[in-house]
């Protein structure tokens, strides 16, 4: 449930907190006083629109805070999967924060989360009923979504399987049509995929033999430049010239030996220089093995260059290297094959296709069948909750048609009907209801599906508009019962509603400091009563309405007990 409702700096709310408990809590105040701002904070943080028109002090941030308990097992698994845990006592904070640049930071406990995150976590925790929602009923597509979350269990396994044989329905279709060809394109198809196929296994690609052939063509083009330098090298270091490193390392040896023959101490310098003699000899007779090895012909070089023309431009049209290009080979003998026998192919589709098709028919017609089932039994309780809400002769059905294709829900195209007066045909919802009765049509919907909906949190924004008298009473006593199941919290201007709170909230607008600012108060019992004679009597409150609002209040108090 919503424990606390925190707001700083927005429209005419410097700062307030407000502490929200179970059962029906009920907020009143005068028109203008901020009511509609308490409401829009909540959408808000359910992700609502976020202005920065909205700051009441352009230097300062606005922030709009709601603290969850969150104690229903299945909610905290939900809430698991969008990787969202409460904290140890059960608790989950949501805030949004803007600046004066329109920046605005969600968050969910202590992670910055997306707007998509925030509006899936709140909308598990709480439902808000806004004064324009009823018109969802106008919506004939909306019916078939509210039949649908009444049935809950008993309908969701039968509309995965209708959703996932409608989605392999379609891929099949679309791959038929997809697939569709004359002759002409056919045989066009197979020929460029044929000249692809040749051409890559002409080539008798080798895996590695690019790189190879690119480190020899390297070679072959500074070829010139390594043998000079190489040619220098030798020359240097070898034979044939008494400046040479050979020429001088070998006189150098003949002195040595003489005189190490004279004195021993020198035999190991003599050997350390025999070492380097024989590794300046096969240094130079690889330096020169070497340098015959890269007598390059033109033939040679030309050879080279073709090969690595054509691996380069098989790789510009088929893949990067040669394994790319040898994917594509397999794949293009892949796509030949099925062209070839391409009738068969797609015979094969359709006879797919028939088959998913019969299987979808059966599995919709199923769900159909479950939809009516359940629709009687839900236009029943709405009947009865409409009775309730002073709906004196009312009949409450759902109509079924058969749609002339597959949805992803289904074939059924459903519409709540309804009939207000005796003798008065049963009737399309949206051309009988005024807006008081859809008020009361989506309190009815509301209460009905209240014991199943696992939303903790239902608020509802002047769900009375319309109504007054007894049907005013008949609400109230509904909201009552909401209450028992669910915490619910409700703006009113009827001091009917307002007397069956279980805990009662004015909103007020003062003036402070010469601004006007808006306020939130929690009433004492003898306060309530106060507020109650206000909402029937005006600006004057006599003694009798003051009677009058405390024999309201204990009338509803005798009501709610059960």
């Amino acid at each position: 449930m919503l424990l606390n409702m925190h707001i700083k700096n927005l429209a005419l709310i410097n700062e307030i907190d407000i502490n929200f408990e179970q059962g029906l809590n009920i907020l009143t105040g005068e028109t203008g006083a901020g009511k509609s701002i308490i409401i829009g904070s909540l959408g808000i943080c359910l992700g609502g629109k976020f202005s920065k028109e909205l700051l009441r002090d352009e230097d300062k941030d606005g922030l709009v805070e709601l603290m969850f308990s969150v104690d229903n097992d299945d909610i905290k698994s939900e809430l698991e999967e969008l990787e969202i845990y409460p904290d140890e006592e059960d608790v989950i904070l949501i805030s949004r924060r803007i600046n004066s640049a329109g920046k605005t930071i969600n968050r969910i406990n202590d992670n910055t989360v997306t707007i998509g995150k925030l509006k899936e976590a709140a909308g598990l925790l709480i439902d808000l009923h806004a004064q324009h929602e009823q018109q969802t009923l106008l919506k004939v597509s909306k019916h078939i979504e509210i039949l649908d979350k009444f049935g809950g269990g008993e309908l969701s396994g039968l509309k995965d399987e209708v959703a996932k044989l409608y989605h392999e329905y379609v891929d099949i279709k679309q791959e038929i049509d997809s697939e569709s060809m004359d002759e002409a394109d056919k045989n066009k198809q197979m020929d460029f995929l044929t000249y692809q196929i040749e051409e890559i296994e002409n080539a008798k690609l080798k895996a590695g033999e690019d790189e190879e052939l690119e480190a020899l063509y390297k070679k072959i083009i500074n070829s010139k430049e390594i043998l000079t330098t190489a040619d220098e090298v030798y020359r240097a270091t070898g034979y044939g010239s008494q400046a040479s490193a050979a020429e001088q390392i070998g006189h150098a040896l003949m002195q040595m030996k003489r005189v190490a023959d004279l004195d021993s101490e020198l035999k190991s310098s003599y050997d350390t220089l025999v070492d380097i003699d024989s590794m300046l000899s096969d240094f130079n007779r690889g330096l020169s093995q070497y340098m015959k090895s890269m007598e390059f012909d033109d033939e040679e070089y030309r050879s080279v260059e073709s090969r690595l023309d054509l691996i380069n431009s098989l790789k510009s049209k088929y893949g990067r290297t040669i394994e790319d290009i040898n994917n594509s080979l397999e794949g293009f003998k892949a796509e030949l094959n099925k062209l070839v026998s391409f009738d068969e192919y797609i015979d094969q589709l359709k006879d797919k296709l028939s088959k998913v098709e019969k299987e979808l028919k059966a599995k919709s017609d199923s769900l159909s069948a479950k939809r009516k089932e359940i629709a009687v039994n839900m236009c029943k309780l709405i009947k009865d909750a409409l009775f309730e809400l002073n709906f004196i002769s009312v009949e409450f059905e759902m109509k079924f048609e058969k749609l002339d294709r597959y949805t992803v829900a289904g074939t059924d195209y459903a519409e709540f009907y309804i009939s207000t007066n005796v003798g008065e045909s049963i009737k399309p919802l949206g051309q009988v209801a005024s807006g008081g009765e859809l008020s009361r049509v989506m309190l009815a919907l509301k209460s009905c599906i209240a014991s199943l909906d696992a939303t903790p949190t239902l608020v509802f924004d002047e769900i009375d508009v319309g109504i007054s008298g007894r049907t005013a009473q008949a609400v109230a006593e509904k909201m009552s019962v909401i209450g028992r199941h669910h915490q619910v919290i409700c703006i009113t201007h009827l001091p009917q509603i307002a007397a069956m709170a279980d805990t009662h909230y004015v909103i007020e607008k003062n003036v402070e400091n010469n601004k006007t600012i808006t306020t939130i108060k929690r009433l004492n019992k003898d306060e309530e009563i106060g507020e109650i004679a206000r909402l029937i009597g005006g600006l004057t409150i006599t003694d009798a309405t003051l009677a009058s609002a405390k024999e309201m209040k204990g009338l509803a108090d005798r009501t709610k007990i059960y």
